[in-house]
C-alpha cells in the first residue's frame, strides 16, 4: 500500500467538487477563479481531479476510488466529501443530480468500468442499492455557510444522505466579519451550529486567523470563545489562516498597508494555542489550506506547519488532546487493554457525551458523540479508528471490526435509558444503515431508532 495515511483514519475519504457557481458571498480574501467554484484554484490536487474530470461527479468518484484502489487501499467504506463554494447556494436539482451521480459511481465500481447515467432512477433508489454495495458510503459531508441553514435546508441535505456539514465560520468577532465583508453575523453562526447539532449532523468548523481587522491576541481569545462559550463547541476544525492571492480583494488592502501577513513566529504562536485550548472530543482535521506555494503572494507558504507546530509544542512539554494528535493509527491494540473514558460538556441545546475507547498512553481507538437533549436522544457519530479493512475482515491487533463500535453504542443507550430516554436515534450513513439494522435499530423517517425498554444483550 502507498501512502498509507490515506485511509488510516478508518475510512477512505473521497473529496468531490462543484461545477463554478456564483456564491452569495462577497467574502475579501476569497479567491476568485474563472472557471473554478469560489474559494477555489484550479491549482490545488483536490481542483485538479475535478477539471480533469470535467466536474463530472460519477467521473470524479469513479476515477478517484479507481486510483486508490491501484495503490492498495480498501474502497468499501467511502467518506464522500463534497466540496465547492456554498452548497446550499446551488440548483436544488443540480445538488440531487450531482449526489446521485456520486452514489451511482459507488454502485458501479465493482464493475471497474464506469456506466452511462439513468435519469429515471431515483435518489433513493440508488441510496438503497448502496446499502449493500461493495463500495458504501459511510458518511457524507458538505460545505456551507451559517446564514444559508434553516430547518427546511437541514431536512432537505438530509434526506440527499449527509451526516457532516462544513461550516465556514471564520470568525466570532463581528467586526471582524463586517470588515470583511463576511456577509453574516455570529447570531447566524450560533443558529446554525444550534439547529444542525439538533439534527444529530457533525460540525465541522472552519475558522481564520489573521483576517483584516483582527490580531494575534484577538485572534487567541477568538479561538478560547469558540470552547468556552456553549453555543459553538464544535466536533471537527479546519483552520485556515488568511494568505494573499492575487485574485482577492484583500489585494488592495495589502497595497494600502492595511493588512499584514503574520510572521512565522506570530503564526506559531497563534496555532500553538489552537492545538493547546482545543479539547479531546474535537479532531483538528487540517491546519493549513493545500494551495500551492507560486499562487500565494505573501503569508505563510509551508504546508507541513502542523509538524512545526507539534515539534515546538514537544520542546515546551506540552502534549495536544486533540483527536487527530491522539489516533491510534496502525498500531496493534487489543480490545481487553482499552479503557472506556466518558467526556461530558454542555452545548447551548444539549448534554453531550463524548465516550472514547483509550490505551494506556491515551491513543484513542474508537468514540462515540451522544448528544441528550430536552427530547431527543441521538447517536451523533461512531468511528473506529485504525487502518481502513474491507466490511466483514479481522486482523489480530487491529482496532477495525473487533466489537468496539458496538460495545461504544450499548454504553450510549445505557446513558441514554438512564436519563429516562425511551428511544435513541442515530443519525446513520446510507452505507451504514444495514450494520445497524444488525444491531436492532429500525428505520425511522431520516434516521434508525432502537428503543431503551428492557435489555440489549440479546441485540448486542
Amino acid at each position: 500500500m502507498k501512502k498509507k495515511t490515506r485511509t488510516i483514519s478508518g475510512v477512505t475519504p473521497v473529496a468531490v467538487l462543484t461545477k463554478p457557481y456564483p456564491c452569495p458571498g462577497e467574502c475579501i480574501f476569497c479567491p476568485n477563479e474563472k472557471g473554478m467554484p469560489k474559494s477555489y484554484l484550479a491549482s490545488e490536487p483536490g481542483a485538479q481531479r475535478a477539471v480533469a474530470n470535467k466536474f463530472d461527479p460519477y467521473l470524479q468518484v469513479f476515477n478517484r476510488l479507481k486510483a486508490l484502489k491501484n495503490i492498495g487501499h480498501p474502497v468499501d467504506k467511502v467518506e464522500l466529501i463534497i466540496l465547492g463554494g456554498s452548497w446550499s447556494a446551488y440548483p436544488k436539482d443540480y445538488q440531487v443530480w450531482f449526489v446521485k451521480r456520486c452514489f451511482d459511481a459507488m454502485n458501479d465500481f465493482s464493475g471497474s468500468r464506469p456506466t452511462r447515467a439513468r435519469p429515471g432512477v431515483s435518489l433513493s433508489r440508488v441510496q438503497r442499492i448502496n446499502e449493500k454495495a461493495e463500495s458504501r458510503c459511510v458518511g457524507l459531508a458538505v460545505e456551507t455557510r451559517p446564514d444559508l441553514i434553516t430547518q427546511k435546508e437541514i431536512i432537505r441535505i438530509r434526506k440527499l444522505g449527509a451526516t457532516k456539514v462544513q461550516i465556514g465560520i471564520q470568525s466570532l468577532d463581528d467586526k471582524v466579519l463586517k470588515l470583511n465583508k463576511r456577509g453574516h453575523t455570529t447570531k447566524e453562526t450560533t443558529e446554525a451550529i444550534g439547529l444542525l447539532r439538533s439534527a444529530g449532523f457533525k460540525i465541522h468548523v472552519h475558522w481564520m486567523p489573521n483576517l483584516y481587522g483582527s490580531s494575534v491576541e484577538k485572534d487567541i481569545k477568538d479561538f478560547q470563545k469558540l470552547f468556552n462559550d456553549k453555543k459553538y463547541k464544535p466536533d471537527e476544525l479546519k483552520i485556515y489562516p488568511c494568505s494573499l492571492l492575487k485574485s482577492a480583494e484583500l489585494m488592495s488592502y495589502y497595497k494600502k498597508g492595511l493588512w499584514k501577513p503574520y510572521t512565522k513566529k506570530e503564526l506559531l504562536r497563534v496555532l500553538a494555542k489552537v492545538f493547546e485550548l482545543t479539547p479531546r472530543y474535537c479532531r483538528i482535521t487540517r491546519v493549513i489550506r493545500d494551495i500551492p506555494s507560486p499562487e500565494i503572494v505573501v503569508g505563510n507558504k509551508k504546508t507541513n506547519f502542523r509538524q512545526i507546530v507539534e515539534e515546538y509544542l514537544r520542546s515546551k512539554n506540552i502534549k495536544s488532546e486533540d483527536i487527530r494528535a491522539r489516533e491510534i493509527r496502525d498500531k496493534r491494540v487489543s480490545f481487553k487493554d482499552l479503557k472506556l473514558n466518558i467526556v461530558k460538556y454542555n452545548t447551548s441545546v444539549s448534554r453531550e457525551y463524548f465516550l472514547e475507547y483509550i490505551t494506556d498512553k491515551d491513543e484513542i481507538v474508537g468514540f462515540l458523540r451522544l448528544s441528550l437533549s430536552k427530547d431527543t436522544a441521538m447517536i451523533r457519530e461512531v468511528h473506529v479508528y485504525g487502518q481502513s479493512m474491507e466490511i466483514g475482515k479481522k486482523r489480530e491487533g487491529k482496532a477495525q471490526h473487533v466489537g468496539l463500535g458496538k460495545s461504544l453504542i450499548k454504553k450510549a443507550l445505557e446513558i441514554a435509558k438512564e436519563n429516562s430516554f425511551r428511544k435513541v436515534l442515530v443519525i446513520s450513513s446510507v452505507g451504514t444503515r444495514e450494520y445497524y439494522r444488525k444491531l436492532g435499530f429500525k428505520d425511522d423517517g431520516l434516521y434508525q431508532s432502537i428503543h431503551t425498554q428492557g435489555s440489549f444483550d440479546n441485540q448486542f
